[in-house]
């Protein structure tokens, strides 16, 4: 079976603008344009809880396929920063899937979506080992094989780190496929700073910053910032939440924490694919072309797509749909 590439997404103009995808990807315009079958993954899905481990809680949906057929596997999906498992993205490539046959979990991580009151500490990007818990709990009470996982942005760099994680952890994870992931969050962050249009740090803080809030509320008793640090900008305000939040010492070494550049994905078990587009304004695509990778993880570099976006049309579907159902499927159909 031959397998869509990022070479095949051809957009018309002015789809060809890196800018114009990233912002369509997730705006409400996209959300309201979508055809109903974008969103079937929510009709029947069970809202579920899931252990993080250590007393975290992490919440979920489930949505079992009701095709008649037996299921393809058991698909999962991660979210971005600041975004949940009804971002629209999630639910479009949900919906899809569901349709070739696979049931879907669709997983938030901590303080995001509607989650903050669930866990008392606050969300930082080096949470893995409880992403990985959930992972492995949500193996158990779903056992429809193969397991296949998907990420999208910070949801990628999971992803390809769950991935890394779940041989050790006896995860009957079949395959892991990201989607534009952070790969060098130092360099990530300082191009959000320095290159990208103000705009891209102007939306990431204003949810940021929201969810902050939204945290402070659940949580009244305990003072999650100063007001003064909330009105740092993104290097600030990160460098806050690492000395006042984690264990790092840096701001430097918490950025590393969560790296996967250079040959940190070599130790990779299982088959994994990596797929961003080179006009990403949010992500440099030069991150990924120093990626020293294993022959069981395949890089794939489209020359348009911006930033998670990938939209083919004014319908506003994704190529990324049918490219990672192709690959689950292919995972499914080799068993």
């Amino acid at each position: 079976m031959t397998l869509p590439q990022g070479r095949d997404f051809q957009p018309p103009w002015p789809l060809r603008s890196g800018h114009i995808q990233t912002m369509l990807s997730s705006s409400g315009v996209r959300r309201l344009l979508l055809p109903k079958r974008a969103r079937t993954v929510l009709e029947g899905a069970e809202h579920v809880m899931v252990s993080g481990g250590g007393g975290v809680r992490l919440s979920g949906a489930y949505t079992a396929q009701r095709s008649g057929t037996p299921s393809r596997g058991l698909a999962v999906l991660f979210h971005g920063w600041e975004g949940s498992l009804d971002s629209t993205y999630v639910l479009q490539t949900g919906s899809r899937l569901l349709a070739d046959g696979w049931d879907v979990f669709r997983l938030n991580f901590r303080d995001h979506g509607d989650s903050h009151h669930l866990n008392e500490a606050l969300f930082h990007s080096c949470r893995i080992d409880e992403v990985v818990h959930a992972l492995g709990e949500i193996a158990e009470r779903w056992p429809t094989r193969p397991m296949a996982l998907a990420g999208f942005s910070l949801g990628g760099n999971f992803a390809l780190r769950a991935g890394l994680a779940a041989p050790q952890h006896g995860i009957p994870l079949a395959y892991a496929l990201a989607v534009c992931p952070i790969i060098d969050p130092a360099e990530g962050l300082f191009s959000l700073e320095k290159q990208a249009p103000w705009f891209y740090q102007a939306y990431f803080m204003q949810k940021w910053r929201h969810s902050l809030r939204t945290k402070q509320a659940a949580f009244p008793q305990h003072t999650y910032f100063e007001l003064a640090e909330l009105k740092q900008n993104l290097r600030g305000l990160t460098e806050a939440l690492v000395l006042r939040h984690t264990d790092f010492d840096s701001l430097e070494a918490y950025l590393d924490g969560y790296s996967v550049a250079g040959d940190a994905l070599q130790a990779m078990q299982i088959p994994a694919t990596i797929m961003t587009a080179r006009d990403d304004p949010v992500i440099p695509v030069n991150a990924f072309e120093q990626l020293r990778l294993p022959p069981n993880i395949e890089l794939d570099i489209a020359r348009y797509g911006g930033h998670c976006g990938f939209i083919r049309g004014w319908d506003m579907t994704s190529f990324t749909d049918d490219y990672i159902v192709a690959r689950f499927n292919a995972i499914a159909d080799a068993r």
